[in-house]
């Protein structure tokens, strides 16, 4: 990974946000909340690569080789995938939204609710000439990310078709979320259990979940259809719970590469494959289409309770069925 400089930083007078420099110079937002959480989002890909919580710890995961240098992605945070997930069309993989420069928008148009929050950012992307050459549509895609009262990451986006030939378009979407997680063999998810899932290590084929939680042994890539708005991932080893609440957004991708992948990518560390875990809110199955005019909006909040599922402190259903 890159040198970071941590030259002088611009305050927003308008929210609780700084903006610095990064890896390689590039502008990052950094967000605190009052009782100690915060997140940065880089401008390139309107990418979260960091969150933490009071305690200063760490809860995404972010590859010790991570390149921060366009037109590459980074590797970990929370990768946006616009207007294509993977190789689901005509697109580079996962599309272009990941490796554009996006901008603050300090003029956004109002959001129905308000949020408590008061450390927040919205970035915007409009497509350049370049893009619209490779998919023929305009677009305004606004991205809120803020951190809420009890440190919770939420991410909001709302994409707009501004098309003035009258044509709707269609898309798929993912946050591409990596989780940090102690040991990828003592993880489990719950939530996913008897659901539907194409299995992109079977050439998507369809299966249903048959066990009562999803547990890692080996490589995992699929996408679960028609998904709850709540899942959990519970860490064995650090007695923590992520809980994902998502809007908007009916599918769940679950991946890890393992051995052979995380070996083969220039931008993951051989072993690092057993630090992380994805797990991404995405409308994939039936891709959202846009007349000119209509707007889609997709959430994702993220938070962490204290768990230690083996010892029964936690009903997961509780997690997942509570507020």
């Amino acid at each position: 990974m890159s040198t970071e400089k941590t030259p002088s930083s611009v305050s927003s007078s308008s929210s609780n946000y700084e903006v610095c420099k990064g890896f390689n110079g590039l502008d990052k937002v950094l967000l605190r909340d009052a009782r100690g959480s915060s997140a940065e989002v880089y401008l390139y890909g309107g990418h979260v690569t960091s969150w933490k919580n009071d305690q200063a710890e760490e809860l995404l995961f972010l590859s010790s080789k991570a390149i921060f240098k366009p037109p590459k992605a980074i590797r970990g945070g929370i990768p946006i995938c616009f207007p294509q997930f993977a190789n689901l069309g005509t697109l580079d993989s996962h599309g272009f939204a990941r490796n554009r420069f996006w901008t603050i928008d300090d003029n956004p148009p109002p959001f129905p609710t308000n949020t408590l929050s008061k450390a927040y950012v919205d970035l915007i992307l409009k497509p350049s000439e370049d893009d619209i050459k490779i998919w023929p549509h305009s677009f305004e895609f606004r991205l809120r990310v803020a951190l809420g009262p009890g440190g919770e990451l939420m991410l909001t986006s709302r994409i707009r078709n501004t098309n003035i030939d009258g044509k709707p378009f269609s898309f798929t979407f993912a946050y591409h979320t990596y989780f940090s997680v102690s040991d990828i063999s003592e993880v489990r998810v719950e939530g996913l259990e008897t659901l539907d899932y194409l299995d992109n290590l079977q050439k998507k084929e369809r299966f249903t979940e048959q066990g009562d939680a999803l547990t890692f042994e080996s490589e995992v890539d699929r996408i679960y259809l028609s998904t709850p708005t709540k899942i959990a991932i519970l860490d064995h080893e650090k007695k923590r719970t992520f809980v994902l609440r998502k809007d908007g957004l009916p599918d769940s991708v679950v991946w890890n590469p393992w051995d052979k992948k995380a070996k083969a990518m220039t931008d993951f560390g051989d072993d690092e494959y057993k630090h992380m875990l994805c797990v991404e809110a995405a409308a994939i199955e039936n891709p959202i289409t846009l007349k000119p005019g209509e707007e889609w909006k997709g959430r994702l909040e993220l938070s962490t309770v204290p768990s230690s599922y083996f010892s029964g402190q936690l009903d997961p259903q509780r997690v997942i069925q509570g507020s």
